[in-house]
């Protein structure tokens, strides 16, 4: 092999070996960028309870958005635990009270965080 088929070939190992790399620190990068939820659930007695138990499954907001009476959050829980949702028993009530006085029917309209520039602000 002369040398220079052989300092192509080593060029060629050295991109593909940048590529390989660059492409594994992106889904890296990506995945921990899509682990953490966007919101957070707000602070409370239940507040990691209800992270463990609801975000294991969902991202943040689809809790954020509900607004349900205590009744309706009390089936939506129990619909939850049997689908597999790890809600220990003694935490099953206080759970259910958080989750219902954060985000009851007389809370206002849930406003998701804005990520892009608004239409119409010129910029």
């Amino acid at each position: 092999m002369s040398h220079s088929a052989k300092s192509n070939r080593l060029t060629r190992s050295l991109a593909a070996i940048a590529v390989i790399a660059l492409a594994s620190m992106s889904v890296s990068a990506f995945s921990q960028q899509a682990a953490k939820p966007a919101e957070d659930l707000p602070p409370g007695a239940m507040q990691a309870k209800a992270t463990t138990a609801c975000l294991e499954c969902h991202e943040a907001r689809i809790i954020l958005q509900q607004r349900l009476t205590n009744a309706a959050w009390t089936k939506e829980v129990d619909k939850m635990v049997k689908w597999g949702a790890v809600v220990d028993g003694n935490d099953r009530d206080a759970l259910i009270d958080y989750l219902s006085t954060n985000f009851s029917p007389d809370k206002g309209p849930y406003e998701a965080p804005r990520t892009s520039i608004e239409k119409g602000s010129g910029k």
